[in-house]
């Protein structure tokens, strides 16, 4: 097997710290407004909570872990990839391989979030309503995949 082999794989619970280090990674540069006790609740949640309650796929890349979607449902919960990986269609095929499993999906988005909100809008989610994410104190943006 070489470097550049791509894998999406369901989740498994020894991919919990990879994981983890890929959503900080990734959480950092995408939403540098949040507080940090803010983040900090949110990366004690991903262990105990989101992961083991989401349907969550990871994209392997080389053997490692480089990325993940999480699902609750049909609605994206998170999507996080490695920050070197940005820009080369990782991201999208996570989304696809969620949207062959899923249909239509929709996510709820940090309206500020300057990597996150424009990737959803190349990749045709529609502006649903914008409202206060109460817990951060930031506003969220819904957004859509027609037929969602």
């Amino acid at each position: 097997m070489n470097d550049t082999t791509e894998t999406i794989r369901p989740y498994l619970a020894e991919d919990v710290e990879a994981v983890i280090d890929v959503w900080q990674r990734a959480n950092a540069l995408a939403h540098p407004f949040l507080s940090k006790d803010f983040v900090a609740e949110v990366h004690q949640a991903m262990r105990d909570v989101y992961l083991p309650n989401a349907e969550t796929y990871v994209l392997e890349k080389g053997g490692n872990i480089a990325g993940f979607i999480a699902l609750i449902g049909n609605e994206i919960g998170g999507l996080f990839l490695d920050p070197a990986l940005h820009g080369q269609g990782h991201g999208r095929a996570l989304v696809d391989h969620a949207v062959s499993l899923k249909g239509p999906l929709s996510v709820e988005v940090f309206r500020d979030n300057k990597i996150g909100r424009p990737f959803y809008e190349r990749y045709g989610f529609d502006f649903v309503v914008d409202e206060l994410h109460a817990p951060s104190g930031q506003v969220s943006r819904k957004m859509a995949m027609p037929g969602a």
